[in-house]
C-alpha cells in the first residue's frame, strides 16, 4: 500500500516545503493538493516549488475538473510539471464540486471529464490529438512518450462506471472498509466490462487520520462526514434515498442534513455539522491508536486500496507525518 498526504491552499509556502520533505522521508509516497482556486491559493505554484525540494515524491491536484481551465492549457502545465520533476507528477480530475459550486456553477457531466482524461493523456504523451475547434490536429512538440496518470474522483454508480472505463485509478473520498470495498468492486467490474486490464489499477482512500482517545480524534475529524454528505446528497437527489445502486451506510447517515456551507467547504468550522455522529466519524476516518491505524489499514488493503491519502486538515501535521513514519507505514513494508 501506498501513502500519500493532501493540503489546502491555506497552507503557508515554507510550511508546505517542510511537510512535504518530512512526509518523503518517512516513506509516503505522493503528495496532493486541492485544486479549489477560489477557496485556496491556486495549487500549481506550490506543486512546482515541492517538487524542487524533494527527490521521489509524486504530486497531483485532488482533484481537478475540465471546466476550470481551458484543455490545452491544462494538459500543457500538467505535462510540464511532470517533465521537470522526472515523471513524478500525477492528475486527479472530478467532476467540479467546490470550485464549480462556489461560483454557482454546476459541476461538468461525467461524459466531459472522461473526453477530458482522454485528452489530456493524449496531448502529455505527445500525440497528435483532434481538439474540438480546430481544423488541424493539435500537437505539443516538446513531449514524448509521457505517461500521466489519471485518477477520477467518485461516488455513485455512474461515476463509478465512468472512472474504472476511462482513468488509472479511482479516488474514494472515504476510509469505511466495507463501503470501500463495494465502490472498489464497482469501479473495477465496469472496467473489465468495458474490456480494460484492470490490473494495476490504482484505488485511493481519501480520508483524515488522527490520533489520541477515540472522543478527541471524533471531535477534530467531524468536519469530514459533512463533506462527504454533501457528495452522498448528490447521489441520493439523483437516484432516491432507497436505491439499491449505493450502500445504504453511505446513504443513511445524511438524513438530517440541512445543507452545506461551499465557503467553508472542508473545514472543522462549517456550520452544517450537527447532524453527524460519533460512530459515522469513526468509520469514515483512521482514528485511534498507531495499533488502530494499522489494524484499519489492513482491513482496507484487503478491500482493494492501493494507496490511503490523508486529508492534513485536522491540524497536529508533524506528528501525524512522524508518527506514520515511525510506527505505521513500516508494518505495510
Amino acid at each position: 500500500m501506498d501513502f500519500g498526504i493532501c493540503f489546502k491552499g491555506v497552507v503557508e509556502p515554507g510550511r508546505a516545503r517542510y511537510l512535504s520533505r518530512m512526509a518523503e522521508y518517512a516513506g509516503f509516497s505522493h503528495c496532493w493538493f486541492y485544486d479549489s482556486h477560489i477557496l485556496w491559493r491556486d495549487c500549481y505554484p506550490a506543486i512546482a516549488m515541492c517538487m524542487e525540494h524533494t527527490r521521489n515524491l509524486h504530486f497531483g491536484p485532488l482533484v481537478t475538473n475540465p471546466d476550470v481551465r481551458e484543455w490545452s492549457q491544462a494538459a500543457s502545465m500538467f505535462a510540464s510539471l511532470n517533465k521537470q520533476s522526472g515523471g513524478r507528477m500525477e492528475v486527479a480530475v472530478g467532476r467540479g464540486d467546490s470550485s464549480r459550486r462556489v461560483m454557482g456553477k454546476k459541476p461538468a457531466p461525467l461524459s466531459r471529464v472522461a473526453d477530458f482524461i482522454h485528452t489530456v493523456k493524449s496531448m502529455a504523451r505527445g500525440d497528435l490529438v483532434d481538439y474540438p475547434g480546430c481544423a488541424e490536429p493539435v500537437q505539443f512538440p516538446w513531449t514524448k512518450g509521457q505517461e500521466l496518470p489519471m485518477w477520477m474522483g467518485a461516488y455513485g454508480p455512474q461515476a463509478l462506471q465512468c472512472a474504472g472505463e476511462h482513468a488509472d485509478g479511482v479516488v474514494l473520498q472515504i476510509a469505511d472498509p466495507g463501503i470501500c470495498q463495494w465502490l472498489t468492486e464497482q469501479c473495477l467490474a465496469a472496467g473489465k466490462k468495458a474490456g480494460r486490464d484492470m490490473t494495476g489499477y490504482g484505488v485511493m482512500s481519501a480520508a483524515p487520520a488522527y490520533f489520541g482517545t477515540m472522543a478527541h480524534c471524533i471531535e477534530a475529524t467531524r468536519w469530514f462526514p459533512a463533506m462527504v454528505g454533501n457528495h452522498v446528497a448528490d447521489i441520493v437527489e439523483k437516484y432516491g434515498k432507497d436505491t439499491d445502486l449505493v450502500p445504504k451506510s453511505l446513504t443513511a447517515y445524511i438524513e438530517k442534513r440541512r445543507g452545506y456551507d461551499y465557503s467553508k467547504h472542508g473545514q472543522t468550522d462549517n456550520p452544517y455539522l450537527d447532524f453527524i455522529t460519533d460512530d459515522v466519524v469513526e468509520a469514515f476516518c483512521v482514528l485511534g491508536t498507531p495499533a488502530q491505524h494499522v489494524e484499519k489499514l489492513h482491513a482496507l488493503k484487503q478491500a482493494g486500496i492501493t494507496q490511503f491519502n490523508i486529508y492534513l486538515d485536522s491540524g497536529d501535521e508533524e506528528n501525524i507525518i512522524a508518527t506514520y513514519g515511525r510506527e505505521v507505514i513500516p508494518a505495510f513494508r
